[in-house]
């Protein structure tokens, strides 16, 4: 949110002036405003860097407040002309936002109002002006509040200036670039696309959103979609680069999961996290019986099956998961041990785990709230590394299966990625490297 706005000029007799801002008194304080509050920052100390040095003119420039609490935006602008006092015009716009804010989006906002200003002060000479020419034009005080007040309610701003000119303006939100998108990822979605998608989106994004669901991955979407992998990807990032949706890695028993430092809130239940996590792993049998069910006054025999009825679902609220176990099946995940390891684990300390609780959407929960993260699994190959070394070509006609697999033997390339491109299991890519050269290969976790 915009805390101020202001117009600075440089005057040879008094130099650096504010000689617009609003609200007012939030860069110097005025005479007819002693009852404000004091101004947002310290004008004797940042008016170098309102109008500063000839170097830093016509650039973007920002400075922070000694305290560092607010972050002042400005371009400065100088017009050359004989017309003025010494031949050139010197002012600035500023804007005065808190200094933890993205400052992206305001960058444009302050060079559309120099760049705005600076040309019909070239015209019109409207800045240099001061209000003694009659003319039907908004002052520069109201203008300032206007926009402030509009960008900071409504995000954009449309002010008619005079008969020929119009401020037009708007806040955008700035988003990172998405990251790349890999066949072997998996889409989560952050709200119900389908109810927001329409006939006008993209034929890509109608196609995909119906398989986005959590589960298949993003080669799989292609190919029920029916589109290419690559205009998959695409549509995924431009639904990456709203923030519509996530991507977590494929989920299989026999991946590895560690905890992250996030795991004490976990234990710690802060924010009632461990309520949010039962009610989105923990699986809930139906109540059988349940729709002959009755609360009236009624024959004995619905009277009975209502009984029944609560009982049952006394039974279940007894048999559900306990805050503890949660967090002991949170935290025994570790780098070394598999999904299939750690539910043996408590199969055998007497915790059915498969008939509690939904393991992937387990997983998934702990990777989204940050609690764990995916162990990768990686081959190196000596051979393929002195290849890359010397240069030496890999390509052999009487070896193509292992020519594939060195190409995924520099540790760079995770099983995830060779699972979707090669179309295997995880299993048969452990029998090909057992059945390569003894020794060559090494398979590690990271």
């Amino acid at each position: 949110m915009i805390q101020g706005i202001f117009y600075a000029r440089f005057l040879p007799q008094e130099g650096t002036k504010i000689v617009a801002q609003s609200p007012p008194g939030c860069i110097v304080a005025t005479t007819y405003t002693p009852h404000l509050k004091p101004p947002l920052v310290d004008f004797d100390i940042i008016q170098e860097y309102i109008i500063p040095r000839k170097a830093f003119f016509n650039r973007f420039m920002t400075v922070n407040s000694p305290d560092n609490k607010y972050s002042i935006l400005g371009f400065p602008v100088s017009i050359q002309d004989v017309r003025y006092h010494r031949n050139e015009f010197l002012f600035n716009f500023g804007l005065v936002v808190e200094s933890d804010v993205d400052l992206v989006p305001y960058e444009k906002l302050v060079r559309r109002l120099a760049v705005t200003f600076a040309e019909m002060e070239r015209q019109q000479w409207y800045l240099s002006s001061d209000g003694r020419v009659d003319d039907g034009r908004r002052p520069i005080e109201s203008l300032l509040e206007i926009v402030k007040e509009d960008l900071n309610n409504y995000g954009e701003c449309m002010i008619p200036v005079d008969d020929a000119n119009t401020l037009n303006m708007k806040l955008f939100p700035f988003h990172p670039p998405p990251a790349p998108v890999r066949g072997w990822h998996v889409p989560v979605p952050k709200m119900k696309l389908a109810d927001i998608v329409d006939p006008t989106w993209d034929l890509t994004l109608q196609k995909i959103i119906p398989h986005i669901d959590g589960v298949n991955d993003v080669r799989r979407i292609a190919w029920l979609a029916d589109v290419s992998l690559p205009l998959t990807q695409i549509a995924l990032q431009h639904l990456l680069y709203y923030d519509t949706v996530l991507l977590l890695d494929m989920f299989f028993f026999g991946s590895c999961y560690a905890p992250r430092p996030g795991i004490h809130d976990f234990i710690a239940n802060r924010e009632c996290v461990i309520d949010e996590c039962a009610g989105y792993v923990c699986i809930s049998p139906p109540v059988p019986g349940g729709s002959n069910t009755s609360t009236t006054g009624a024959p004995s025999d619905n009277n009975k099956d209502t009984v029944d009825t609560v009982e049952i679902a006394h039974q279940q609220q007894e048999q559900q998961v306990s805050n503890y176990q949660l967090i002991k099946l949170m935290t025994t995940f570790c780098a070394g041990r598999s999904v299939m390891e750690w539910i043996k684990l408590h199969q055998d300390a007497g915790f059915n785990v498969l008939q509690h609780v939904d393991v992937r959407r387990l997983v998934q929960f702990g990777v989204i709230q940050g609690l764990l993260y995916r162990v990768h699994k990686y081959v190196v190959s000596k051979q393929y590394l002195e290849v890359l070394a010397t240069g030496r070509r890999v390509i052999r006609a009487d070896s193509d299966e292992e020519d594939v697999l060195l190409r995924y033997a520099d540790g760079c390339h995770c099983f995830d990625q060779i699972i979707t491109e090669q179309n295997v299991t995880d299993g048969e890519i452990m029998k090909k490297l057992r059945s390569l050269e003894p020794g060559d290969r090494t398979v590690f976790y990271r």
